[in-house]
């Protein structure tokens, strides 16, 4: 059971990861790289001194996909683990939901309270942060759960009063010192909560999918 749960997350983490950093690549990439101008302009350094060698931007590249394929294993291998944990049937629809409910618990609910930010954008301080999207994520995902499986009307009302709870306490909000332009924060904002949701959901409908296939091939071999 756990090779065949490494080897399905390790398929569709690869897969999954690789179609996401070439979306990352015509997405949010282009988007930090202008942020990182409005960065360097602030501190009045010469354009020359900026520029970088001519492989940095494929160190980047090779970097940024490496990153992105290692949490796409990382977010199929929790999707996997959190379905057999729960008895849930696993298969590439039902993989996909949990990877949307992951994704509303992880993206969605922090992000309006700590919104995706680039370079030189203003920041409050960092252990705050980080608490409150820890809280926030671990308690959108019990009332996403609880709001769902739950069978009675107490625990569907537990869940909506921690999907809730987390936004009465949002982090002190930055200082207006950011060098980003608004309009650029707002799409990089919305184009990193886009490449997170389809990450999410792509490592789980591909880790349901190899899930089946094996334990098709496992029946047939039977």
């Amino acid at each position: 059971m756990i090779a065949r749960l490494l080897a399905a997350g390790l398929v569709a983490g690869v897969v999954a990861g690789l179609a996401v950093a070439a979306l990352q690549h015509v997405t949010t990439t282009p988007l930090i790289l202008a942020a990182e101008v409005y960065e360097a302009a602030q501190h009045a350094r010469d354009a020359a001194e900026q520029s970088a060698p001519a492989f940095e931007g494929l160190r980047r590249t090779a970097a940024t996909s490496v990153a992105t394929v290692a949490v796409c294993i990382g977010y199929a291998l929790i999707l996997l683990a959190g379905m057999l944990a729960s008895g849930d049937a696993i298969g590439p629809r039902r993989a996909a939901l949990w990877g949307a409910c992951a994704f509303a618990a992880t993206g969605l609910a922090t992000s309006l309270g700590l919104a995706p930010q680039l370079p030189g954008a203003a920041e409050t301080d960092l252990v705050g942060r980080q608490l409150w999207w820890f809280a926030t994520a671990v308690s959108t995902a019990s009332g996403l759960y609880a709001l769902l499986r739950g069978d009675s009307v107490v625990a569907r009302a537990l869940g909506v009063a921690m999907l809730v709870a987390p936004h009465f306490f949002w982090p002190t909000p930055a200082a207006p010192e950011s060098t980003v332009p608004a309009e650029l924060a707002a799409r990089f904002a919305a184009a990193s909560l886009a490449v997170q949701a389809t990450c999410w959901v792509l490592a789980g409908a591909l880790a349901g999918l190899v899930w089946r296939l094996s334990s098709r091939d496992e029946t047939e071999a039977a």
